[in-house]
Protein backbone atom coordinates (compact mmCIF):
# COMPACT_ATOMS: atom_id res chain seq x y z
CA UNK A 1 0.00 0.00 0.00
CA UNK A 2 2.82 2.44 0.87
CA UNK A 3 4.57 1.76 -2.45
CA UNK A 4 1.34 2.22 -4.40
CA UNK A 5 0.66 5.49 -2.58
CA UNK A 6 4.15 6.78 -3.41
CA UNK A 7 3.73 5.89 -7.08
CA UNK A 8 0.47 7.84 -7.28
CA UNK A 9 1.98 10.89 -5.60
CA UNK A 10 4.90 10.80 -8.03
CA UNK A 11 2.59 10.34 -11.02
CA UNK A 12 0.64 13.48 -10.08
CA UNK A 13 3.64 15.57 -9.01
CA UNK A 14 3.97 17.36 -12.36
CA UNK A 15 0.40 18.67 -12.36
CA UNK A 16 -0.11 22.41 -12.03
CA UNK A 17 -2.76 24.10 -9.95
CA UNK A 18 -6.15 23.97 -11.61
CA UNK A 19 -5.42 20.82 -13.59
CA UNK A 20 -8.54 18.72 -14.08
CA UNK A 21 -8.68 14.95 -13.76
CA UNK A 22 -10.35 14.77 -17.16
CA UNK A 23 -7.21 16.19 -18.75
CA UNK A 24 -5.72 12.70 -18.39
CA UNK A 25 -8.59 10.40 -17.41
CA UNK A 26 -11.62 9.79 -19.60
CA UNK A 27 -13.84 8.17 -16.96
CA UNK A 28 -17.47 9.28 -16.93
CA UNK A 29 -19.16 9.08 -13.55
CA UNK A 30 -22.81 8.01 -13.56
CA UNK A 31 -25.30 6.65 -11.08
CA UNK A 32 -25.79 8.02 -7.58
CA UNK A 33 -22.31 9.59 -7.54
CA UNK A 34 -22.65 11.42 -10.85
CA UNK A 35 -22.47 14.86 -9.23
CA UNK A 36 -19.41 14.14 -7.08
CA UNK A 37 -15.95 15.40 -7.94
CA UNK A 38 -13.11 12.92 -8.41
CA UNK A 39 -11.22 14.12 -5.33
CA UNK A 40 -14.15 13.38 -3.03
CA UNK A 41 -13.42 9.68 -3.47
CA UNK A 42 -9.82 9.58 -4.71
CA UNK A 43 -8.35 12.07 -2.24
CA UNK A 44 -7.38 15.71 -2.59
CA UNK A 45 -4.06 14.75 -4.18
CA UNK A 46 -5.57 11.95 -6.23
CA UNK A 47 -3.51 9.52 -4.19
CA UNK A 48 -6.18 6.84 -3.66
CA UNK A 49 -6.24 4.65 -6.76
CA UNK A 50 -8.96 2.30 -5.50
CA UNK A 51 -11.00 4.00 -2.76
CA UNK A 52 -13.26 0.98 -2.22
CA UNK A 53 -10.96 -1.88 -1.29
CA UNK A 54 -10.46 -3.80 1.95
CA UNK A 55 -6.73 -3.00 1.75
CA UNK A 56 -7.38 0.64 2.68
CA UNK A 57 -10.63 0.10 4.62
CA UNK A 58 -12.62 1.69 1.79
CA UNK A 59 -11.21 5.09 2.70
CA UNK A 60 -12.87 6.73 -0.29
CA UNK A 61 -16.31 5.51 0.78
CA UNK A 62 -16.24 6.04 4.54
CA UNK A 63 -15.93 9.81 4.23
CA UNK A 64 -19.65 9.86 3.44
CA UNK A 65 -20.78 6.35 4.36
CA UNK A 66 -19.79 6.13 7.99
CA UNK A 67 -18.81 2.68 9.27
CA UNK A 68 -19.01 1.19 5.77
CA UNK A 69 -15.65 -0.46 6.44
CA UNK A 70 -17.34 -2.67 9.04
CA UNK A 71 -18.69 -4.78 6.19
CA UNK A 72 -15.19 -6.24 5.96
CA UNK A 73 -15.70 -7.69 9.45
CA UNK A 74 -18.88 -9.45 8.32
CA UNK A 75 -19.11 -13.15 7.49
CA UNK A 76 -19.39 -12.29 3.79
CA UNK A 77 -15.84 -11.01 3.91
CA UNK A 78 -14.14 -13.05 6.63
CA UNK A 79 -15.75 -16.41 5.73
CA UNK A 80 -14.83 -17.48 9.27
CA UNK A 81 -17.53 -20.15 9.59
CA UNK A 82 -16.57 -21.77 6.28
CA UNK A 83 -12.88 -21.70 7.15
CA UNK A 84 -13.51 -23.24 10.56
CA UNK A 85 -15.64 -25.98 9.00
CA UNK A 86 -12.90 -26.75 6.48
CA UNK A 87 -10.39 -26.98 9.31
CA UNK A 88 -12.62 -29.56 10.99
CA UNK A 89 -13.20 -31.53 7.81
CA UNK A 90 -11.50 -31.52 4.41
CA UNK A 91 -8.46 -29.55 5.55
CA UNK A 92 -7.58 -32.46 7.83
CA UNK A 93 -6.73 -34.35 4.65
CA UNK A 94 -5.56 -31.40 2.52
CA UNK A 95 -4.41 -28.23 4.35
CA UNK A 96 -4.78 -26.26 1.08
CA UNK A 97 -8.39 -27.34 0.55
CA UNK A 98 -10.00 -23.98 1.39
CA UNK A 99 -7.65 -21.99 -0.83
CA UNK A 100 -8.20 -24.44 -3.69
CA UNK A 101 -11.98 -24.82 -3.53
CA UNK A 102 -13.53 -22.03 -1.48
CA UNK A 103 -11.95 -18.70 -2.43
CA UNK A 104 -14.34 -17.77 -5.22
CA UNK A 105 -16.70 -15.56 -3.22
CA UNK A 106 -15.80 -13.21 -0.42
CA UNK A 107 -16.21 -9.46 -0.22
CA UNK A 108 -12.94 -7.56 -0.67
CA UNK A 109 -14.29 -4.28 -2.03
CA UNK A 110 -17.44 -2.18 -1.97
CA UNK A 111 -17.54 -2.69 -5.74
CA UNK A 112 -18.16 -6.42 -5.29
CA UNK A 113 -21.78 -5.50 -4.60
CA UNK A 114 -22.16 -1.90 -5.77
CA UNK A 115 -21.22 -2.17 -9.43
CA UNK A 116 -18.56 -0.50 -11.55
CA UNK A 117 -16.27 2.04 -9.93
CA UNK A 118 -17.70 5.00 -11.82
CA UNK A 119 -21.29 3.74 -11.95
CA UNK A 120 -22.10 2.98 -8.31
CA UNK A 121 -25.58 1.61 -7.73
CA UNK A 122 -27.65 -0.12 -5.08
CA UNK A 123 -27.35 -3.92 -5.38
CA UNK A 124 -30.45 -5.91 -6.26
CA UNK A 125 -31.20 -9.60 -5.82
CA UNK A 126 -29.34 -10.65 -8.98
CA UNK A 127 -26.24 -8.90 -7.64
CA UNK A 128 -26.44 -10.97 -4.46
CA UNK A 129 -26.86 -14.15 -6.49
CA UNK A 130 -23.40 -13.71 -8.00
CA UNK A 131 -22.22 -15.40 -4.79
CA UNK A 132 -25.39 -16.64 -3.10
CA UNK A 133 -26.13 -19.38 -5.61
CA UNK A 134 -25.94 -23.15 -5.77
CA UNK A 135 -26.21 -24.67 -2.29
CA UNK A 136 -25.86 -21.29 -0.61
CA UNK A 137 -29.04 -19.60 0.64
CA UNK A 138 -30.25 -17.07 -1.90
CA UNK A 139 -30.94 -19.04 -5.05
CA UNK A 140 -34.05 -20.50 -3.41
CA UNK A 141 -35.54 -17.00 -3.02
CA UNK A 142 -35.96 -16.83 -6.80
CA UNK A 143 -37.13 -20.44 -7.11
CA UNK A 144 -33.84 -22.11 -8.04
CA UNK A 145 -32.42 -25.33 -6.61
CA UNK A 146 -29.10 -27.07 -7.35
CA UNK A 147 -29.16 -29.87 -9.89
CA UNK A 148 -27.41 -33.20 -9.40
CA UNK A 149 -23.68 -33.05 -10.15
CA UNK A 150 -23.76 -35.63 -12.95
CA UNK A 151 -23.25 -34.11 -16.39
CA UNK A 152 -26.44 -35.79 -17.60
CA UNK A 153 -28.40 -33.36 -15.42
CA UNK A 154 -26.50 -30.25 -16.51
CA UNK A 155 -29.25 -28.99 -18.76
CA UNK A 156 -32.06 -26.47 -18.82
CA UNK A 157 -31.96 -22.87 -17.67
CA UNK A 158 -28.82 -21.33 -16.16
CA UNK A 159 -28.05 -18.60 -13.67
CA UNK A 160 -24.48 -17.41 -13.20
CA UNK A 161 -23.26 -20.27 -15.40
CA UNK A 162 -24.97 -22.97 -13.32
CA UNK A 163 -27.92 -25.10 -14.34
CA UNK A 164 -30.75 -25.18 -11.86
CA UNK A 165 -34.08 -26.83 -11.09
CA UNK A 166 -37.08 -24.52 -11.39
CA UNK A 167 -38.94 -24.45 -8.08
CA UNK A 168 -41.65 -22.33 -6.48
CA UNK A 169 -40.13 -18.94 -5.58
CA UNK A 170 -40.51 -17.17 -2.27
CA UNK A 171 -43.71 -15.13 -2.03
CA UNK A 172 -41.65 -12.04 -1.16
CA UNK A 173 -39.74 -12.43 -4.42
CA UNK A 174 -43.00 -12.72 -6.34
CA UNK A 175 -44.19 -9.34 -5.05
CA UNK A 176 -40.94 -7.66 -6.10
CA UNK A 177 -38.95 -7.49 -2.87
CA UNK A 178 -35.14 -7.59 -3.01
CA UNK A 179 -32.65 -9.10 -0.57
CA UNK A 180 -31.86 -5.63 0.76
CA UNK A 181 -35.41 -5.12 2.00
CA UNK A 182 -34.69 -7.50 4.89
CA UNK A 183 -30.87 -7.61 4.85
CA UNK A 184 -30.11 -3.89 5.07
CA UNK A 185 -26.64 -2.36 4.90
CA UNK A 186 -27.04 -1.19 8.48
CA UNK A 187 -27.75 -4.72 9.70
CA UNK A 188 -24.81 -6.16 7.77
CA UNK A 189 -22.46 -3.52 9.15
CA UNK A 190 -23.67 -4.41 12.64
CA UNK A 191 -22.83 -8.07 12.03
CA UNK A 192 -26.47 -9.14 12.04
CA UNK A 193 -27.95 -11.75 9.75
CA UNK A 194 -31.16 -9.83 9.15
CA UNK A 195 -32.69 -6.45 9.96
CA UNK A 196 -36.34 -7.52 10.06
CA UNK A 197 -37.98 -10.69 11.28
CA UNK A 198 -41.36 -12.01 10.19
CA UNK A 199 -43.29 -10.53 13.11
CA UNK A 200 -41.82 -7.07 12.44
CA UNK A 201 -44.08 -6.93 9.38
CA UNK A 202 -46.70 -9.63 9.99
CA UNK A 203 -49.14 -10.15 12.86
CA UNK A 204 -50.15 -13.82 13.19
CA UNK A 205 -53.84 -14.17 12.33
CA UNK A 206 -55.51 -15.95 15.27
CA UNK A 207 -58.27 -17.26 12.99
CA UNK A 208 -55.70 -19.45 11.20
CA UNK A 209 -55.91 -22.87 12.84
CA UNK A 210 -52.14 -23.29 13.19
CA UNK A 211 -51.86 -19.84 14.78
CA UNK A 212 -54.49 -20.77 17.37
CA UNK A 213 -52.10 -23.32 18.89
CA UNK A 214 -50.04 -21.52 21.52
CA UNK A 215 -47.22 -24.08 21.32
CA UNK A 216 -46.71 -23.23 17.64
CA UNK A 217 -46.28 -19.50 18.22
CA UNK A 218 -44.27 -19.92 21.42
CA UNK A 219 -41.87 -22.64 20.29
CA UNK A 220 -41.50 -22.47 16.51
CA UNK A 221 -39.90 -20.17 13.98
CA UNK A 222 -42.44 -19.06 11.37
CA UNK A 223 -40.32 -20.56 8.60
CA UNK A 224 -40.71 -24.05 10.10
CA UNK A 225 -44.24 -24.15 8.71
CA UNK A 226 -44.08 -21.60 5.90
CA UNK A 227 -40.96 -22.84 4.05
CA UNK A 228 -42.36 -24.59 0.98
CA UNK A 229 -39.15 -26.53 0.29
CA UNK A 230 -35.51 -26.77 1.24
CA UNK A 231 -32.45 -27.60 -0.87
CA UNK A 232 -30.62 -30.43 0.91
CA UNK A 233 -27.39 -32.24 0.05
CA UNK A 234 -26.60 -35.57 1.69
CA UNK A 235 -23.04 -36.80 1.34
CA UNK A 236 -20.64 -34.34 -0.33
CA UNK A 237 -17.65 -36.07 -1.93
CA UNK A 238 -14.44 -34.29 -2.88
CA UNK A 239 -11.92 -36.43 -4.76
CA UNK A 240 -8.41 -35.08 -5.23
CA UNK A 241 -6.67 -36.35 -8.36
CA UNK A 242 -2.96 -36.12 -9.16
CA UNK A 243 -1.50 -37.37 -12.45
CA UNK A 244 -4.53 -39.61 -12.89
CA UNK A 245 -6.21 -40.17 -16.23
CA UNK A 246 -9.13 -41.93 -14.54
CA UNK A 247 -10.29 -38.51 -13.40
CA UNK A 248 -12.15 -38.52 -16.72
CA UNK A 249 -14.28 -41.43 -15.51
CA UNK A 250 -16.06 -39.12 -13.08
CA UNK A 251 -18.92 -37.83 -15.19
CA UNK A 252 -19.64 -34.82 -12.99
CA UNK A 253 -19.40 -31.06 -13.33
CA UNK A 254 -15.73 -30.09 -12.91
CA UNK A 255 -14.82 -27.43 -10.34
CA UNK A 256 -11.04 -27.09 -10.81
CA UNK A 257 -8.08 -29.09 -12.13
CA UNK A 258 -7.33 -30.71 -8.75
CA UNK A 259 -10.71 -31.88 -7.50
CA UNK A 260 -13.91 -33.44 -8.73
CA UNK A 261 -17.06 -33.12 -6.60
CA UNK A 262 -20.22 -35.19 -6.37
CA UNK A 263 -22.99 -35.91 -3.90
CA UNK A 264 -24.80 -39.01 -2.69
CA UNK A 265 -28.26 -37.45 -2.76
CA UNK A 266 -29.91 -34.07 -3.30
CA UNK A 267 -33.46 -33.32 -2.23
CA UNK A 268 -35.82 -30.36 -2.60
CA UNK A 269 -38.70 -31.15 -0.25
CA UNK A 270 -40.03 -29.95 3.11
CA UNK A 271 -37.16 -29.07 5.43
CA UNK A 272 -35.98 -31.35 8.22
CA UNK A 273 -36.67 -29.77 11.63
CA UNK A 274 -34.53 -29.37 14.75
CA UNK A 275 -33.82 -26.74 17.39
CA UNK A 276 -31.85 -23.55 16.71
CA UNK A 277 -29.69 -21.54 19.11
CA UNK A 278 -32.80 -19.91 20.57
CA UNK A 279 -34.25 -23.33 21.38
CA UNK A 280 -37.04 -22.86 18.84
CA UNK A 281 -38.09 -25.39 16.23
CA UNK A 282 -36.34 -24.45 13.00
CA UNK A 283 -35.45 -25.91 9.61
CA UNK A 284 -32.08 -27.64 9.58
CA UNK A 285 -30.01 -29.16 6.80
CA UNK A 286 -26.52 -30.60 6.32
CA UNK A 287 -23.92 -27.88 6.13
CA UNK A 288 -21.91 -30.72 4.67
CA UNK A 289 -21.60 -34.43 5.31
CA UNK A 290 -18.01 -34.36 4.14
CA UNK A 291 -16.22 -37.26 2.44
CA UNK A 292 -12.70 -37.25 1.02
CA UNK A 293 -10.76 -39.49 -1.35
CA UNK A 294 -7.40 -39.06 -3.04
CA UNK A 295 -6.13 -40.66 -6.24
CA UNK A 296 -2.53 -40.42 -7.41
CA UNK A 297 -1.23 -42.10 -10.56
CA UNK A 298 -4.62 -43.80 -10.88
CA UNK A 299 -4.25 -45.47 -7.47
CA UNK A 300 -6.13 -44.63 -4.26
CA UNK A 301 -4.10 -42.99 -1.50
CA UNK A 302 -5.30 -44.17 1.91
CA UNK A 303 -8.92 -45.00 2.62
CA UNK A 304 -11.55 -44.02 0.08
CA UNK A 305 -14.63 -42.00 1.06
CA UNK A 306 -13.28 -40.97 4.44
CA UNK A 307 -16.02 -39.38 6.54
CA UNK A 308 -14.39 -36.24 7.95
CA UNK A 309 -17.43 -34.41 9.34
CA UNK A 310 -21.22 -34.70 9.45
CA UNK A 311 -22.43 -31.27 10.50
CA UNK A 312 -25.85 -29.68 10.18
CA UNK A 313 -26.99 -26.09 10.61
CA UNK A 314 -30.25 -24.48 11.65
CA UNK A 315 -31.06 -22.03 8.87
CA UNK A 316 -33.80 -20.08 7.10
CA UNK A 317 -34.94 -21.34 3.70
CA UNK A 318 -35.99 -18.42 1.52
CA UNK A 319 -39.00 -20.31 0.14
CA UNK A 320 -41.85 -18.74 2.11
CA UNK A 321 -45.45 -19.36 1.04
CA UNK A 322 -48.74 -18.43 2.70
CA UNK A 323 -49.87 -22.03 3.08
CA UNK A 324 -48.33 -24.75 5.23
CA UNK A 325 -47.99 -28.51 5.32
CA UNK A 326 -50.70 -30.64 6.93
CA UNK A 327 -50.61 -31.56 10.62
CA UNK A 328 -49.42 -35.12 10.06
CA UNK A 329 -46.43 -33.90 8.07
CA UNK A 330 -44.87 -33.15 11.48
CA UNK A 331 -46.93 -34.94 14.11
CA UNK A 332 -46.04 -38.63 14.06
CA UNK A 333 -43.56 -38.14 11.17
CA UNK A 334 -40.24 -39.13 12.80
CA UNK A 335 -37.93 -38.68 9.81
CA UNK A 336 -38.90 -35.00 9.67
CA UNK A 337 -37.14 -34.72 13.05
CA UNK A 338 -34.07 -36.90 12.33
CA UNK A 339 -35.69 -39.87 14.08
CA UNK A 340 -36.15 -42.24 11.16
CA UNK A 341 -36.90 -45.81 12.37
CA UNK A 342 -34.30 -48.28 11.19
CA UNK A 343 -36.93 -50.47 9.52
CA UNK A 344 -38.09 -47.49 7.42
CA UNK A 345 -34.69 -46.82 5.86
CA UNK A 346 -34.48 -46.80 2.06
CA UNK A 347 -31.03 -45.26 1.70
CA UNK A 348 -28.36 -47.29 3.49
CA UNK A 349 -25.09 -45.34 3.63
CA UNK A 350 -23.78 -47.89 6.14
CA UNK A 351 -23.92 -50.62 3.50
CA UNK A 352 -21.96 -48.36 1.16
CA UNK A 353 -19.19 -47.97 3.72
CA UNK A 354 -20.04 -44.33 4.46
CA UNK A 355 -19.99 -44.51 8.25
CA UNK A 356 -23.60 -43.51 9.01
CA UNK A 357 -26.56 -45.82 9.59
CA UNK A 358 -28.90 -43.20 8.13
CA UNK A 359 -28.70 -39.59 7.02
CA UNK A 360 -31.89 -38.98 9.04
CA UNK A 361 -30.73 -40.20 12.42
CA UNK A 362 -28.60 -38.12 14.82
CA UNK A 363 -25.98 -40.78 15.59
CA UNK A 364 -22.58 -39.63 14.35
CA UNK A 365 -23.89 -36.18 13.38
CA UNK A 366 -24.25 -32.80 15.08
CA UNK A 367 -25.83 -29.37 14.65
CA UNK A 368 -23.28 -26.59 15.04
CA UNK A 369 -25.80 -23.89 15.99
CA UNK A 370 -28.52 -25.84 17.76
CA UNK A 371 -29.50 -29.41 18.55
CA UNK A 372 -31.48 -32.31 17.16
CA UNK A 373 -35.07 -32.69 18.31
CA UNK A 374 -35.32 -34.87 21.46
CA UNK A 375 -37.11 -38.20 21.06
CA UNK A 376 -39.15 -37.68 24.24
CA UNK A 377 -40.44 -34.33 23.02
CA UNK A 378 -41.36 -35.82 19.65
CA UNK A 379 -43.29 -38.63 21.35
CA UNK A 380 -45.26 -36.09 23.40
CA UNK A 381 -46.22 -34.00 20.37
CA UNK A 382 -47.26 -37.12 18.45
CA UNK A 383 -49.98 -38.08 20.93
CA UNK A 384 -53.20 -37.58 19.04
CA UNK A 385 -55.39 -36.36 21.85
CA UNK A 386 -58.85 -34.87 21.60
CA UNK A 387 -57.61 -31.33 20.97
CA UNK A 388 -55.41 -32.54 18.10
CA UNK A 389 -58.32 -34.48 16.57
CA UNK A 390 -60.65 -31.47 16.73
CA UNK A 391 -58.13 -29.16 15.07
CA UNK A 392 -57.31 -31.80 12.46
CA UNK A 393 -60.97 -32.10 11.48
CA UNK A 394 -61.32 -28.31 11.35
CA UNK A 395 -58.30 -28.13 9.06
CA UNK A 396 -59.83 -30.58 6.61
CA UNK A 397 -63.13 -28.73 6.76
CA UNK A 398 -61.38 -25.58 5.52
CA UNK A 399 -60.23 -27.53 2.47
CA UNK A 400 -63.74 -28.87 1.83
CA UNK A 401 -65.20 -25.38 1.97
CA UNK A 402 -62.69 -24.19 -0.61
CA UNK A 403 -63.61 -27.10 -2.86
CA UNK A 404 -67.30 -26.30 -2.53
CA UNK A 405 -66.63 -22.74 -3.62
CA UNK A 406 -64.40 -23.73 -6.50
CA UNK A 407 -66.96 -26.25 -7.77
CA UNK A 408 -69.99 -23.99 -7.43
CA UNK A 409 -71.81 -23.24 -10.72
CA UNK A 410 -71.05 -19.84 -12.18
Amino acid sequence: MVAAHAELVQAHAHLTAGAACQDCHDHVVSGVHAKLGCRECHGVAGNVADPTTIDNNAVGCTGCHEQAERIFDHAMSTRVAEQEFCQRSWSQADPQFFDTNCMGCHVTSCLDCHGEGHAIDRPDTETCLQCHNGYFVGWDFSGRAPREDSVRYQRGEQNHEQHYLKMRPDVHSEVGMDCGDCHTMESLQAGQVVASRCIDCHDPDPTVIEHSVAAHLDNMECVSCHAAWSAQEYGTFYIKTTDSSNRNYFRVRQTNDQYVKSSYLKRQNSPILGLNERGRVSPIRPQFIAYYSEIENNQPVGDENRLLAAEWKAYTPHTIRRGTVMCDSCHNEPRRFMLQPEEKRIYRPDRDGLGLSSFWRPEGQLIVNGSFYPLERFQRMSRRDRNYAELYVRKWQTFLKKDETSSAPQ
